[in-house]
């Protein structure tokens, strides 16, 4: 085996929570043979005054307001959690990007001693350091941590989105550019930060075969057995208008109404007072825990992801497809970019509501012990372990340099 190497990261995402993403994945992976540190995301002034929804988020407020101080967490042998003691300030809401760098140094000052500490407890020298999409609050990190390297995990076009427009759109591309490295886990993304960094690398995405695993027998949820036996069309993630076309699925919903169309997730305002609720062939089943999906997907009879083509999903990877094909669940899906680029062969891909209908109908009917088997082995190519030795494989590379 290689050298054993120490990996610090910073992310949006939690890892204690009951959905997995690609920092976290690619951390618990690399934690099989190396030292990581996972740092949760420290909680801003707004959300210690005001709280959240996120029961994860909640859990963290109360230690620091119980324990007021860091709690560093050893939860494998080699992988450590941190969730930071200290209140950063809320300072988005600043109009000019170069008054808010002003104080966003001082966040990341107070952040970066926090984790440096935890370094030091840790006992670890040299590291590489992967900052997971937290453009504000890890800004500063490689000139106030000097790690041995520092790569950005670009994988969500979240400038886009009005809480980043303003100075995340200045931001990201300046942190590109001074990152070591830049991991991208779509070719879209990859080019975009080819314009900003020559060590611009697609690593794709992955998928938790272990857990999607179409050889076991899953029970049929009860709330799912209790719809009648209609073909079910399904969909499991966070329903919001951003990323979803509600009008498309009214449109299939309505010219078939001899299925029933079941949606597993968390719905956003405009989901929730959308027509779909009124429909009698739709169904809408809540947020489930990660672990409880594979039991869905499994008694669906296909799986859809209808998505509005916006600057924010064109190029976005959408995990739930390799989850779905994990299973070897008949998959259809909106053409974006990305599906197009990666998930082709695989997968019906649809422009309109009538193509949607009709790859829906060649899914019901000619499906194929053949095809299922070829979208299991196109899931495994996507599997954690392999997207995680692309980027070892990368970082190693420029290590050695």
């Amino acid at each position: 085996m290689a050298k054993k190497l120490n990996f610090v990261f910073v992310s949006l995402q939690r890892i204690n929570t009951d959905r997995e993403s690609t920092s976290t994945s690619i951390a618990k992976e690399l934690a099989r043979h190396h030292r990581v540190l996972y740092v949760n995301p420290p909680i801003d002034r707004r959300t210690y005054l005001f709280g959240s929804s996120d029961p994860y988020i909640r859990e963290h407020v109360q230690m620091v307001k119980n324990e007021k101080k860091a709690q560093l967490v050893q939860t494998t042998e080699n992988l450590w959690v941190l969730n930071p003691a200290h209140v950063i300030e809320s300072i988005n809401w600043i109009p000019s990007t170069t008054v808010f760098q002003l104080l966003n140094k001082r966040n990341n000052r107070i952040f970066a001693g926090e984790v440096r500490t935890a370094i030091n407890n840790i006992g670890f020298e040299d590291y590489i350091l992967i900052n997971d999409k937290d453009i504000y609050r890890s800004f500063f990190f490689k000139e106030l941590l000097s790690p041995l390297l520092s790569a950005y995990l670009d994988r969500d076009n979240i400038i886009v989105m009005d809480y980043w427009k303003r100075h995340g759109s200045v931001l990201e591309p300046l942190l590109m550019a001074k990152s070591d490295l830049v991991l991208c886990n779509s070719p879209g993304f990859t080019k975009k930060a080819s314009c900003y960094t020559s060590q611009a690398y697609y690593i794709g995405n992955g998928c938790d075969i272990t857990l999607f695993d179409a050889r076991k027998d899953f029970p049929k949820p009860y709330d799912l057995s209790i719809i009648d036996s209609k073909p079910i069309i399904g969909y499991v993630g966070a329903l919001t208008a951003l990323r979803l076309d509600i009008d498309l699925l009214i449109f299939l919903a309505e010219n078939r109404p001899s299925w029933n169309f079941v949606f597993v997730g968390s719905q956003d305002d405009v989901f929730s007072a959308s027509k779909l609720h009124s429909l009698e062939n739709v169904y809408f089943l809540g947020k489930k825990d990660t672990l409880e999906a594979p039991a869905y997907i499994q008694h669906f009879n296909v799986c859809i992801n209808p998505q509005v083509i916006n600057e924010i999903t064109d190029d976005n990877y959408p995990l739930k497809i390799d989850e779905y094909l994990a299973m070897g669940k008949p998959v259809v899906a909106t053409a974006t970019n990305i599906m197009q680029q990666v998930f082709h062969e695989v997968v019906g891909l649809a422009s309109s509501g009538e193509e949607f209908l009709a790859k829906i109908e060649q899914a019901l009917h000619n499906d194929t012990d053949e095809k299922r088997r070829r979208r299991i082995n196109v899931a495994e190519t996507h599997s954690w372990p392999i997207i995680t030795q692309r980027v070892l494989a990368i970082i190693e590379d420029h290590v050695n340099q």
